[in-house]
């Protein structure tokens, strides 16, 4: 399915005006990824910089100390799914005990008849 603008420039060819003009329309690849001109972009994101590295310095926040709390904070996931983990494999060891006996007698009697 063709966009209007395509299907005003469906027959241009590199070095039609119309082909120059659908060209400049768009914008770079890099323009598009970045979200505007890499100058601007590279501005926002030093304001933002600043912003938030005052706000980490007032609360006494380190980018050393926010890394180990990250880190920190995977183990204890890590940790605590292991022993979920854990637990739900002795769960299931406990109940096969009783269901598979069961399940078995069950089925012999079923063949029986």
């Amino acid at each position: 399915m063709l966009l209007d603008h395509d299907r005003r420039h469906a027959g241009a060819q590199p070095g039609d005006t119309a082909y120059a003009a659908s060209q400049a329309a768009r914008p770079s690849t890099l323009r598009r990824f970045l979200g505007g001109s890499p100058v601007g972009v590279f501005l926002r994101l030093l304001f933002l910089s600043v912003l938030v590295g005052a706000f980490m310095s007032m609360l006494g926040v380190t980018p050393g100390l926010l890394f180990w709390r990250v880190v920190d904070s995977a183990q204890d996931l890590i940790r605590f799914a292991t022993t979920q983990l854990h637990d739900l494999t002795a769960w299931v060891i406990a109940g096969a005990i009783v269901v598979v006996p069961l399940w078995l007698i069950a089925r012999l009697f079923a063949v029986s008849r």
